[in-house]
C-alpha cells in the first residue's frame, strides 16, 4: 500500500509538516481561546510539579541525614513537611493528567466534527469507498483521531515536562556534584544513540501492526454484514481460511514487534538501572571522607533519575513517537482523499458531464464513462421524460443501467453532454438494496428527513399501501429501535423503502430494481400507487412486467449504443 511508504521517521521534517497541517486548524478555530487557555495551564503545571518533587527529595535527604546524625529536632522539623510536599506533588500530577484529558476531549470533539463534515461533503464518503489507498475510514474516524490527539498531547506534555525537570533537577545535581552532572550527560548520550538504532524498525513494525489489525477487523465486519449469504453458500471454510491468513499476518508482525520491544526493554531497563548506582559510586568518596552528608546521596540519586529520564526521552517513548507518526500518516492521507473527493479530481484533458438544474428531467447528447475514463457506457444519448410519466431503462447486465442512474444522481460526472434535472431535493432515489438505518420504525419510514411531523396514522396508512399492515404492532410500535436489516426479509425491506417514497411524494423518483425481491402482485400494487401519486419516475429493471407501468423505454445495448421508443413499440421490437 502506498500509504505504508509515507513518512514514519520521526526525524523527517515532512512528518512534522503533516502533523501541523492536521493540528493547526483547531488552534486557529472558534475554539482557540479555550484551547490556548487549557494549553497554557498545561504548560505551567510541570513547574510546580517538578519544584514539589525537588522539595520532596530535599526533605527526604534531610530526614536521612537527621537519622544518620541522630538529630531528633531536625527529624521532627522535616518529617511533618514531607506530607505537604507529597500533597503538592500529587495535586500537580493529578491536575496535569486532568488537563491533558480535558484538552484531548475538546480537541477530539472538534476534529471529529471537522472530519465528519468533510466525509459527508459532496458525498466524499461515496467517492472514497472505491479508493484502495483509504482502507477502514470508520476506524480512522473512530480510533485514529483520538489516538492522534492523545499521543500529540502526551508527546508535547512529556517533552515540556522533561525540559522543566532537566532545568530544575540539573541545578540540584550541579549543587551537589558537577562531576556527576558531566557523567550523566555522557551516560544519557550513549543511551540515546543506542536506542535510536531500535527506533526505525520499531516504528515500521508498529505501523504494520496497526494496519494488519485494521484489515483483520474489516474482514470480520464483512462476515457479519454478509452472514446469511455466506451461510447459504456454505462458505464458512473459505472464510475461515482467509480470516486465519489475516490473523497469521497480524500475529507475525506482533511477534516481531514483541521481539524488538524485548531487546529495547533489555537495554533500557539495564541502562536505567544504573541511575541509583552511579551517584553512589561517584559520591561515596565524598561521603566516606565526611565532606558530604548521607542524605545528599539519596537526593542526588533521585534527581539523577529525573535528569536521566528527561535526557533519554527518545529512548523511553519510542513507541509513543512511532504511534504518533503512524496516526499522522493515516489521518493526513485520509483528509487528502476526502478533499480530492469533495472537489473532484479530473484527469488532464478529460471532460465532465454538465449538470443543469431545471424543471424537467432530460438527457442531451449524454455520454457516460466509468470514473477512470477507461470505458464508454453510453454515447450521445438524448431523452426527455414528460411530467407524470414513467421511463424504463432496460438492457443486459453490465450495459450501464445503474451507471446512468449514478450520473443522473450526480454521483458520477465522467463523460460529456448535459443532464437537466430538478433540484436533488425534489428527487427520490431507491436503490436495489434498501438502506435501513440504526433506529426506530418511524425513522426508517421518514428517512432521510430529520423532522418528526408525520403522524402515526399517516405511517399506518402508508404501511397498508405497501402491504405491511401490522408491522408496527408486531415489533412494539413505531418508536422501538430494532436491527431492521436482520428482522425484515428482502421483500419487506423493499416495500418499506417504497413506503418512504410514497410518504415523501417527490416530483421525480428514480428506482434501481427497487422491486426485484417482490412478487408481481406486490410490484403491481406499488407501481399503481406511484402512478396515482403523479410522481414522474425512472426505473431500472429486467422483468417484462415492468413494461406495464412505463410509457417509454430507453434500452442500453452495450458498447455505448442505445435506443428510445414507446413501450408498445418496444414490445413489438422485442418480440420480432
Amino acid at each position: 500500500m502506498q500509504e505504508a511508504q509515507v513518512n514514519r521517521n520521526i526525524y523527517d521534517p515532512r512528518l512534522w509538516k503533516r502533523f501541523w497541517e492536521i493540528a493547526r486548524p483547531y488552534w486557529v478555530s472558534e475554539q482557540k481561546w479555550k484551547a490556548l487557555t487549557l494549553f497554557a495551564i498545561l504548560l505551567a503545571l510541570p513547574i510546580p510539579l517538578q519544584k514539589s518533587m525537588a522539595l520532596f527529595y530535599s526533605l527526604l535527604a534531610q530526614s536521612s541525614t537527621a537519622l544518620e546524625i541522630r538529630d531528633p529536632h531536625l527529624f521532627k522539623e522535616v518529617i511533618f513537611k514531607i506530607p505537604v510536599a507529597i500533597a503538592a506533588v500529587a495535586l500537580s500530577g493529578v491536575f496535569l493528567t486532568y488537563l491533558m484529558n480535558r484538552l484531548s476531549y475538546e480537541w477530539q470533539l472538534w476534529l471529529t466534527t471537522r472530519f465528519l463534515e468533510k466525509y459527508f461533503d459532496n458525498r466524499a464518503f461515496y467517492h472514497i469507498s472505491t479508493t484502495p489507498e483509504i482502507d477502514n475510514p470508520d476506524q480512522r474516524i473512530c480510533d485514529s483521531i483520538g489516538s492522534f490527539i492523545a499521543t500529540a498531547i502526551g508527546f508535547i506534555t512529556i517533552c515540556h515536562n522533561s525540559i522543566v525537570a532537566l532545568v530544575i533537577h540539573t541545578g540540584v545535581l550541579w549543587s551537589i556534584s558537577a562531576r556527576l552532572c558531566l557523567l550523566l550527560l555522557v551516560y544519557a548520550a550513549i543511551g540515546t544513540v543506542v536506542a535510536s538504532l531500535f527506533g526505525k524498525r520499531l516504528i515500521s513494525l508498529n505501523f504494520k501492526f496497526l494496519q494488519s489489525g485494521a484489515d483483520f477487523r474489516y474482514s470480520l465486519l464483512q462476515i457479519r454484514e454478509n452472514a446469511e449469504s455466506i451461510a447459504f453458500y456454505r462458505g464458512e471454510n473459505r472464510e475461515n481460511v482467509q480470516i486465519m491468513e489475516k490473523v497469521r499476518e497480524m500475529i507475525g508482525v506482533q511477534r516481531m514487534l514483541i521481539g524488538w520491544e524485548r531487546n529495547l526493554e533489555l537495554f533500557t531497563v539495564g541502562h536505567a538501572g544504573y541511575n541509583y548506582f552511579l551517584p553512589c559510586l561517584v559520591l561515596a568518596p565524598l561521603f566516606l571522607s565526611g565532606k558530604l552528608p548521607f542524605g545528599d546521596i539519596t537526593r542526588a540519586s533521585l534527581s539523577f533519575g529525573q535528569v536521566y529520564f528527561a535526557l533519554v526521552i527518545a529512548v523511553n517513548y519510542l513507541k509513543l513517537f512511532g504511534q504518533l507518526a503512524t496516526e499522522t500518516t493515516r489521518l493526513e492521507t485520509f483528509e487528502t482523499a476526502m478533499s480530492l473527493a469533495a472537489t473532484g479530481k479530473i484527469p488532464a484533458g478529460a471532460s465532465t458531464i454538465d449538470s443543469k438544474t431545471g424543471s424537467r428531467l432530460a438527457l442531451d447528447n449524454l455520454t457516460v464513462q466509468t470514473p477512470d475514463y477507461q470505458h464508454i457506457l453510453l454515447r450521445e444519448a438524448t431523452a426527455e421524460i414528460s411530467p407524470g410519466s414513467g421511463l424504463l431503462i432496460a438492457g443486459d447486465s453490465g450495459s450501464g443501467k445503474s451507471s446512468l442512474l449514478r450520473s443522473i444522481a450526480g454521483l458520477w460526472n465522467a463523460g460529456d453532454g448535459q443532464i437537466t434535472r430538478p433540484p436533488l431535493e425534489e428527487m427520490f432515489f431507491l436503490p436495489q438494496r434498501p438502506y435501513l438505518v440504526l433506529g426506530s420504525l418511524r425513522e426508517q419510514l421518514t428517512y432521510p428527513r430529520l423532522d418528526g411531523k408525520t403522524t402515526d396514522g399517516e405511517l399506518e396508512d402508508v404501511l397498508a399501501k405497501v402491504n405491511l399492515e401490522g408491522l408496527a404492532e408486531r415489533f412494539g410500535g413505531f418508536d422501538v429501535v430494532m436491527d431492521w436489516g436482520r428482522l425484515l426479509s428482502p421483500g419487506e425491506q423493499q416495500r418499506l423503502a417504497f413506503a418512504r417514497l410514497l410518504l415523501t411524494m417527490p416530483r421525480y423518483a428514480v428506482l434501481d430494481e427497487a422491486t426485484s425481491a417482490l412478487d408481481v402482485n406486490n410490484e403491481a400494487r406499488l407501481y399503481r400507487y406511484l402512478r396515482e401519486s403523479g410522481t414522474t419516475y425512472v426505473s431500472v429493471g429486467h422483468r417484462p412486467t415492468l413494461l406495464d407501468y412505463h410509457d417509454n423505454v430507453l434500452e442500453l445495448q452495450g458498447g455505448g449504443n442505445w435506443r428510445l421508443m414507446a413501450t408498445d413499440e418496444f414490445r413489438t421490437a422485442s418480440a420480432a
